[in-house]
């Protein structure tokens, strides 16, 4: 089950931080920018033999705690997923999990009201990710 999700922008700015308020909401935000750099790592290290159509980075690094997945969209945005160690999702899972927000984002972003790059308030979207932290919405 995922304890944290973020989107962040092309520029490392984040869009929207939702934690679980059981965990250290601090600590969420220190792992999300921590992972900024292994997601910068990986894109940089693109070879021939990763596919660059494939979004989804898999598990940036293990924590004591956590599990931290990256997923990158064709215009840079982030998404990250932080998931307990106690719980962890399969690979299928995460990637159901990032394909839906990803989506959710795709929503957000077509509508004129909208403003790309601005703290994402939509309410479609807070549900969608509350769902999934909650982890309903993976089926």
């Amino acid at each position: 089950m995922a304890v944290c999700i973020a989107v962040l922008t092309k520029d490392n700015c984040p869009l929207y931080i939702a934690s679980d308020p059981a965990e250290d909401g601090l600590k969420m935000h220190f792992l999300v920018h921590t992972s900024i750099d292994v997601i910068e790592e990986k894109l940089n290290s693109a070879t021939a033999a990763n596919d660059p159509r494939d979004l989804y980075l898999g598990q940036l690094y293990p924590n004591e705690d956590y599990r931290i997945y990256g997923y990158v969209t064709n215009t840079k945005i982030k998404i990250v997923v932080i998931e307990s160690i106690t719980n962890p999702l399969k690979d299928g899972d995460a990637r159901q999990v990032f394909s839906k927000v990803h989506s959710g984002y795709i929503s957000l972003v077509c509508n004129p009201f909208y403003s790309p790059g601005d703290t994402i308030t939509s309410q479609p979207f807070l549900n969608t990710v509350t769902s999934l932290m909650r982890g309903k919405a993976i089926a």
